[in-house]
């Protein structure tokens, strides 16, 4: 990474979302009074004194526990104290040091990492010197009194974080893309980030809803620069019971938001379902660039036509997202996912791609003579002329003399011409029409 990473880690239930979400400044990580809310590693950006870091959140580290879902918490913990370059161990003021908490202790002493030690839920901020000598027994230097909840002592302790950050790097560039990795729970989202990233960064399971915060992930290759967010499995929203489902649903409609590309990844064998059209609509509405991922590709059943039946099929569940090229790819054994960069590449370009008003405006004339504006009651339509207003996606603003003989097919037609002429695929492309007072009118 290109700026300083500082990790917080800690057994569980000791305030760590909290903690990070009062540094990053907005509610990113689950808060809920229960343990083991945060599974995965989560990034935020944040600032002191002038200097960005990322900060990244951890599922609680219980060493001893072999529940599957705990042990592999423990995993992404340790990734996270690997990248990391500072890291913040948080305790529990009023529990004091455990078992667990002398165990991590020893686990951050052999990473030679430098470590600053955070007595957490330090509420009775003035009466708690004497709680706090035990904490120096872990080793680990001296132990900084916060309160997260009340925002008492943090200051200090973001000041111990900033004096362990190495010399300045160079500061991540605008080149780097954001693909979301979107989807309904278990049709390979993790497993397909993972494949990329060659490590284990995003837990894997076969229990459905286990990414439940949107993980971001950075990666370069040959191809470009990328940040790759892993979002929770979007379920069906009356599925959605429990609080923690209802944030990371929200969350992941949010990183629809943040990302330039949005991979919509389709489980092969089920084919698209009413849940897949909903999560296709996000980020369509969103306006972001897009690509229809087919997974477990390799466990389908095909001949030498299967592929473009498929294709057909797709297109006409998703006939608005018919801009959007497919790709047929298997997670699992790494098929074709090393093609899904130059299609990404392609995308956000044509997604950030702005053209000139005289050439946009050729194009419109060419279009008309085509095909005739339409008239309603002896009245035509007469558009001016055509102005591109915005990128991502590309908007373009049309002058007519009267917006109600603008029909949505005569829409739709331009929309297909621009389309044609600039090759705009991945991208929707939006058209906001505006009337014009013609010469003598008043």
């Amino acid at each position: 990474m290109s700026k300083p990473t500082v990790a917080i880690v800690g057994r569980p239930n000791v305030g760590k979302s909290t903690f990070f979400n009062y540094i990053a400044g907005k509610r990113i990580s689950i808060v809920q009074d229960e343990p083991g809310v945060t599974r995965d590693r989560v990034y935020a950006d944040a600032t002191w004194k002038g200097r960005n870091f990322t900060l990244i959140d951890t599922g609680g580290i219980e060493p001893e526990s072999e529940d599957i879902i705990v042990s592999q918490m423990r995993e992404q913990a340790s990734i996270a104290i690997n990248i990391a370059d500072v890291i913040v161990f948080l305790t529990d003021m009023k529990q004091g040091v455990t078992a667990t908490d002398e165990e991590i202790s020893l686990m951050l002493k052999k990473s030679k990492k430098p470590v600053v030690l955070v007595c957490n839920k330090a509420d009775n901020f003035g009466k708690t010197a004497d709680d706090i000598y035990e904490f120096y027994n872990l080793g680990l230097g001296t132990p900084y009194p916060v309160s997260s909840v009340n925002a008492l002592g943090i200051g200090d302790v973001l000041d111990a974080i900033y004096e362990h950050f190495p010399e300045t790097k160079d500061e991540e560039d605008g080149s780097t893309i954001k693909v979301a990795v979107i989807g309904k729970p278990n049709v390979g989202k993790s497993s397909l980030i993972n494949k990329i990233l060659g490590e284990n960064r995003v837990i894997v399971s076969d229990i459905a809803g286990t990414t439940r915060d949107a993980i971001d992930s950075e990666f370069e290759n040959e191809f470009g620069k990328y940040v790759f967010i892993d979002t929770a499995g979007i379920r069906r929203k009356s599925k959605v019971e429990e609080q923690i489902e209802k944030y990371s649903v929200m969350r992941s409609l949010l990183a629809v938001e943040r990302a330039d590309v949005c991979l919509l990844m389709i489980d092969a064998n089920e084919g698209v379902t009413e849940q897949d059209k909903k999560i296709a609509g996000e980020a369509h509405e969103a306006g972001k660039a897009s690509i229809i991922v087919i997974n477990k590709w390799d466990a389908y059943e095909k001949d030498e036509h299967t592929m473009e039946q498929y294709k057909k099929e797709v297109y006409n569940q998703l006939a608005y997202l018919s801009y959007a090229p497919i790709i047929f790819i298997s997670a699992k054994t790494g098929q074709r996912v090393n093609q899904l960069f130059e299609l990404i590449n392609q995308v956000a370009n044509q997604n950030a791609m702005r053209v000139s008003t005289s050439v946009l405006n050729q194009v419109l004339n060419e279009a008309i003579a085509i095909v005739q504006p339409p008239t309603d009651k002896g009245k035509r339509l007469k558009i001016f002329y055509m102005t591109q207003a915005s990128t991502k996606p590309p908007t373009f603003v049309v002058f007519v003399n009267d917006k109600k003989l603008f029909h949505f097919s005569y829409e739709r037609y331009l929309v297909n011409q621009i389309r044609k002429e600039f090759t705009l695929t991945g991208t929707p492309v939006r058209i906001i029409v505006r009337e014009k007072l013609e010469k003598g009118d008043y």
